[in-house]
């Protein structure tokens, strides 16, 4: 837990009173980031963030004292939570922990800059997710996208990453509106694909496994589609699992929780092109300062999925 004197500092943010604190804490110890460095990011990059986010529950995963010290994941909206934050309760899916006595998480609903502030405030580097939205029917809802998380294994690295997404993206009928790709702020890289109104979950995991298999197949030397860490070094798995209502992913420009401030932030298929051609993972490697710079010149990259 954090040690010392807390420092608090009242702020106005879009007409309500939060309590900030600590703001000169460092999170990044590798490169000086503070907390008053990661709430600027959020309240900046909120009118691009905040799109993706509302209507979806959102995990939180919490750094009180920076990522070299344990961090924690918080699904519950917190007691202490203002009662302007909203929430959205989900009934917990079949093999979840209490889903047999009939569970159910109540999910902090972040819809508004001091929604995000807050939840910033708590420590929270990290902001994941699911594939739907609260408005699709009963929840858990049915998808409103498909996603491909690429995870390179030992001896590859995010460039791998995008030879495979662009196999998966040929597999998915062009590079049009159609697939949409994300870096994932970690070592891998991300394809999205906006689904129809009447998308069911099932379908959906059995077309993602099918382009996951065909990729393989096609491609051995590279693609694996099993966890298993044996199959891995000097590949790049294809998880398509994910697709699933219970399971998140990173939401569009969170930070990461690594050992230095790096962004989960949309990229365009010649810039995935790119880090392939170059061999260059950094072509790929974002700061919270270059998103906010390329929002500013590229608009949101990923607005074809709202």
């Amino acid at each position: 837990m954090s040690q010392g004197r807390t420092e608090r500092t009242i702020a106005q943010v879009d007409g309500r009173k939060l309590a900030l604190s600590n703001l000169g804490k460092v999170l990044y110890p590798a490169t000086g980031f503070t907390k008053g460095e990661l709430l600027d990011y959020y309240s900046r990059v909120a009118g691009v963030m905040l799109p993706h986010l509302r209507g979806r529950p959102v995990t939180l995963k919490r750094f009180p004292d920076g990522v070299r010290s344990p961090s924690f994941i918080e699904k519950h909206l917190p007691s202490h939570a203002p009662d302007w934050v909203g929430s959205i309760t989900v009934p917990l899916q079949a093999g979840s922990r209490g889903s047999d006595r009939g569970g159910e998480v109540s999910y902090p609903a972040i819809a508004d800059r001091p929604a995000l502030i807050w939840a910033a405030n708590l420590a929270a580097i990290e902001f994941h997710v699911p594939l739907w939205h609260a408005r699709r029917g009963p929840l858990p809802a049915r998808p409103d996208h498909l996603v491909f998380d690429l995870d390179p294994g030992p001896g590859t690295s995010i460039v791998e990453c995008c030879r495979v997404a662009g196999w998966i993206a040929e597999r998915l009928d062009g590079r049009g509106r159609g697939p949409v790709a994300k870096a994932s702020g970690s070592k891998g890289l991300q394809v999205y694909v906006r689904l129809s109104q009447r998308a069911e979950w099932e379908p959906t995991r059995e077309r993602a496994l099918q382009v996951a298999e065909a990729v393989r197949a096609d491609h051995p030397e590279l693609v694996v589609t099993n966890m298993k860490k044996e199959r891995r070094h000097g590949k790049v798995l294809i998880d398509w699992s994910q697709n699933h209502p219970a399971k998140t992913t990173v939401a569009v420009y969170s930070l990461r929780g690594g050992p230095e401030p790096s962004v989960s932030a949309p990229v365009t298929w010649d810039e995935v092109e790119d880090c392939e051609r170059t061999g260059d993972p950094g072509r790929l490697r974002f700061g919270p300062g270059e998103v906010l710079d390329r929002v500013h010149r590229m608009g949101d990259l990923f607005e074809d999925l709202l």
